[in-house]
């Protein structure tokens, strides 16, 4: 059996997590204030781009305003994106071969010289997928990033706040089609029709393998339909908590808004906080915090 039949053959790698979530952004300044509205602060910046990574918890976001970045994925009109997610996984190489076997799109590497050259694929759109080794002996951001000063960890604003899961564009009739890419790619499975998170129920629900992430794949509906500007892309991010009232009263305390309208407004299963900087909104989530693995 050859390596690509061996790679093909084998299952899906085991996700462990989320490891970061990447914006690319023409106004990080302003980003990056909003991030810290919700909790998160800035712990470091790239060595040689324009990158900075910020900090809440076990959760890491990366702004990249990098130009090369910028005009790879820049869509018109929009001055924040969500460009990547990398997954923690047991093994990075062996899922980038196998995502290969199966028929992934493999991206050109972004590292430069002594950089750490990370394996990704294509995602919707324009975005990428990220595969970082979970059992690694150094942490990712040792190598690329000059941190600001010694603290680097960061208390998260309210207990128990993760990584919920993306909500994810697509267009009218490609449900299956996503669903099978990401059960092919990575072992995610659509959950029970019925099944319901947060505040905007639409959409085809999948969970990881570790039942730490989801994906909420939305089909255009209604005047969506005819809606030219309706891209395949990543277009929210949500968080997990086990409190969602508790959550949104300390990020309203920042100065963070939440929509309160006839269509949207908080309960207590789920928020979502109104547009803060050229429509950047975020999801909030009643979920029970992920059990953690030991590395």
């Amino acid at each position: 059996m050859s390596a690509e039949e061996t790679a093909f053959a084998s299952p899906p790698p085991a996700i462990r997590g989320i490891e970061f979530i990447e914006f690319a952004s023409t106004r990080p300044e302003e980003l990056g204030a909003v991030l810290t509205r919700i909790g998160f602060r800035q712990i470091a910046r790239h060595c040689s781009r324009q990158v900075l990574l910020y900090r809440q918890g076990g959760m890491n976001l990366i702004v990249n305003s990098d130009p090369a970045t910028l005009a790879s994925v820049a869509r018109e009109g929009e001055d924040h994106q969500i460009s990547a997610v990398a997954f923690q996984v047991d093994h990075a190489g062996r899922a980038y071969e196998r995502s290969m076997a199966w028929g992934a799109w493999p991206i050109p590497t972004r590292a430069g010289a002594m950089e750490l050259n990370i394996p990704g694929i294509h995602g919707v759109g324009d975005t990428v997928i990220y595969l970082v080794d979970r059992l690694r002996p150094f942490s990712i951001y040792d190598i690329d990033f000059i941190y600001l000063d010694e603290q680097r960890d960061v208390e998260p604003l309210v207990p128990d706040l993760h990584f919920f899961g993306l909500v994810q564009h697509i267009g009218p009739g490609r449900s299956a089609q996503w669903t099978d890419f990401y059960a092919q790619l990575f072992g995610f499975r659509a959950l029970p029709a019925e099944t319901h998170f947060g505040i905007l129920p639409r959409g085809t629900i999948l969970g990881s393998p570790c039942g730490c992430f989801h994906l909420q794949l939305v089909e255009p509906v209604g005047d969506a339909l005819y809606d030219t500007e309706w891209d395949e892309q990543f277009a929210r991010l949500a968080f997990g908590t086990p409190d969602v009232l508790g959550t949104v009263r300390a990020m309203a305390a920042q100065g963070v808004p939440f929509q309160d309208n006839a269509f949207i407004h908080t309960e207590a299963h789920g928020a979502i906080t109104a547009a803060m900087s050229y429509d950047v909104t975020f999801e909030l989530v009643r979920h029970a915090t992920p059990p953690r693995e030991s590395r």
